[in-house]
């Protein structure tokens, strides 16, 4: 679950509460802060577009794009997408190495029934 739904729910599936949540915050706000600096520049490039001549071609898009982008606007957006990648695999990695404890400890107390 924690690799194709949502990082963070297959640690709260297999109970492990506090680390789940930890990292499902983790990347919720990493995406609410792609989302909102995504807008912020989309928003500025328009608002350029518009402030030039109102014409929409290729060259004013590409004009207002490399004159919006700042450096602190693209590192946020950066640190947001690496954070909100590596809480992914993190959480991935993290639920696969929890199972397959869970799977040896059943199979040891013979709790792990086989299917018929």
């Amino acid at each position: 679950m924690s690799g194709l739904i949502l990082p963070g729910l297959g640690q709260i599936a297999f109970k492990h509460y506090k680390r789940g949540a930890a990292i499902i915050l983790t990347v919720l706000v990493s995406l609410a802060v792609i989302i909102v600096k995504s807008v912020q520049h989309a928003l500025a490039i328009l608002e350029k577009i518009e402030l030039e001549s109102g014409v929409i071609s290729m060259s004013t898009i590409v004009n207002a794009v490399s004159q919006a982008s700042t450096n602190y606007s693209n590192f946020m957006l950066n640190f947001a997408l690496a954070l909100m990648t590596f809480c992914w695999i993190l959480g991935t990695i993290d639920a696969y190495i929890i199972g397959k404890k869970k799977d040896i400890e059943e199979a040891s107390t013979g709790l792990f029934k086989s299917p018929p």
